[in-house]
């Protein structure tokens, strides 16, 4: 491969969607509205909320360099801290909720009045109907990864592959590597995970649950497990019986495409006897098994930008995979951004190791084997006795670790002769000891600062977003993005006034044509 061919490979494109409560001083979820002065939630391109009201969702532009994208979400976090001034509310470091006080005090996001904005808010209803609202106050970290357009010509010549189409052969590869992050995002949970401990409160007003039984107390009102890595992606946290039974491993498009489909059309029992529009009151979008497309549960998506009045799969269907979201990395409370620079180049390595490595489909009985690792890894993952089903093998964590980690040594060696540094290879080398010492590791540095603070979660966390959020407070921002941002704000809410004024259409009728639209397949662009 040419060096400039090369190069091409060292223009990964990133993009990073931050989640996080707003929270009081005394660290429970507040019950005010989105600040006005953040924008528009409708239409605002950097900052809106997801579930809840209280549930702020920045998004930064795709960069080609991890830093940039930090630095454009740090000044998210700054001009939200300018509007916070005077109103003591904070921002939550977490994973793993705030105090709550029920169901109930969990506010859902309301977009507006117009069509597009009340489904959201309906969607929410729906998701509240169906799991509960306090599942849906988890945060987290979203990482979109795509490769250049200009590497997917010479990769399909390279592997000699030129009678496929272009758009079909990335798709296909795009798929390649969704399929080993799959097997392999086990070790991403390991070495990333932050959330081995909650409030008590997070399983309902009196404190019980019938999954408390995996948990041991710490202080008065903190639960944890001993070895849990990550209690967020554990059945504690996201989870969907209904839609276990979709058996989605991601082996090509048309069965992903397919199965989405299937899932937005085919009624269930249990959602059907909650009602859908019930004396004008809207409980949910729809009774079958997804509301949405969205509502599918995954640690990892194939994404495509749709365009006006065109649904998810419409958008994958008709012009391919354009990048990959991936879903499962804790915010590190210890991170005032939740992540930083090595993770993202820890991250890459990893997503284009996937890539690159061979990657077979998944059967079913290898996808039940896949979710076992990951359930092992999220509630025992620091355990040095665990042992992990690789294939035909039982492997312990660590030696089958240590194989990946070799793996990505030489991807990073690559990244960085195409780069010219040595950063790869330097986020591969700080992290990787992680494996042999847990202690290392972001779960085991929560469990250690919790002996420390007292015992109590929710009091360490409320601490330290009072301390990050004072030092937002107190740094400068870049003054063209203050400006940026202030003009957003304005436009904005010019935006949503302007879709509320346009709209024409029955919320009924808009629903009904949504999904006609949905169900209809849309031909390659």
């Amino acid at each position: 491969m040419a060096p400039a061919q090369k190069g091409l490979l060292g223009r990964l494109r990133r993009g990073i969607e931050k989640e996080g409560l707003r929270v009081d001083p005394k660290g429970a979820i507040v019950q005010t509205a989105h600040p006005h002065a953040l924008g528009s939630k409708l239409t605002h391109p950097h900052i809106t909320t997801d579930y809840s009201e209280a549930l702020l969702e920045y998004i930064t532009p795709v960069y080609c360099r991890p830093g940039d994208a930090l630095s454009f979400l740090g000044d998210l976090v700054r001009f939200t801290y300018r509007q916070l001034d005077g109103k003591d509310e904070w921002l939550w470091p977490a994973s793993m909720p705030a105090r709550l006080d029920g169901n109930d005090s969990i506010p859902l996001a309301d977009y507006g009045t117009s069509n597009v904005g009340t489904m959201k808010h309906v969607y929410r209803k729906g998701l509240d109907a169906r799991y509960g609202r306090i599942m849906q106050s988890i945060a987290g970290i979203h990482y979109n990864v795509s490769l250049p357009d200009d590497i997917w010509p010479l990769l399909q010549e390279l592997e000699g592959r030129q009678d496929e189409s272009l758009q079909g052969y990335r798709s296909t590869r795009y798929f390649d590597l969704i399929r080993n992050f799959r097997r392999n995002s086990w070790l991403l949970l390991y070495l990333f995970g932050a959330s081995p401990a909650l409030d008590r409160s997070f399983l309902g007003k009196d404190g019980g649950d019938n999954r408390c039984d995996k948990l041991q107390s710490l202080g008065k009102e903190t639960l944890y497990a001993p070895y849990a890595t990550s209690l967020r992606m554990s059945d504690l946290g996201y989870q969907n019986k209904v839609q276990e039974q979709l058996k989605i491993c991601f082996n090509s498009l048309s069965n992903y495409v397919g199965t989405l489909r299937h899932a937005i059309s085919a009624e269930w029992p249990d959602y059907r006897r909650i009602g859908v529009e019930v004396d004008g009151d809207w409980r949910q979008l729809s009774a079958n098994i997804l509301q949405i497309e969205n509502e599918y549960y995954s640690d990892i998506r194939p994404k495509r930008v749709a365009r006006s009045g065109e649904t998810p799969t419409q958008a994958l269907e008709a012009r391919g995979v354009e990048y990959i979201e991936v879903r499962c990395l804790d915010l590190n409370p210890f991170l005032p951004l939740g992540i930083d620079e090595p993770q993202m180049r820890f991250m890459d390595t990893f997503l284009l190791w996937c890539l690159l490595s061979e990657s077979p489909w998944i059967p079913d009985e290898e996808c039940d084997r896949l979710d076992d690792n990951r359930r092992l890894v999220v509630e025992r993952g620091r355990d040095p006795e665990l042992e992990l089903q690789i294939g035909e093998r039982r492997v312990p964590l660590r030696t089958r670790g240590h194989e990946i980690i070799d793996g990505l040594r030489q991807v990073a060696e690559l990244l960085d002769a195409i780069e010219g540094d040595d950063l790869h290879v330097a986020a591969i080398t700080a992290i990787a000891p992680r494996l042999d010492d847990p202690e290392l590791t972001p779960s085991a540095q929560m469990l250690r600062a919790l002996e420390a603070h007292g015992g109590e979660w929710a009091d360490l966390m409320t601490d330290l977003a009072k301390s990050q959020g004072e030092e937002w407070r107190s740094t400068p921002m870049d003054e063209a993005r203050a400006s940026l941002f202030a003009q957003l704000v304005e436009t904005s809410h010019q935006q949503q006034h302007d879709i509320e004024a346009e709209d024409h259409l029955s919320f009924a009728q808009f629903i009904a044509d949504y999904f006609q639209r949905a169900r209809e397949p849309r031909s390659a662009a």
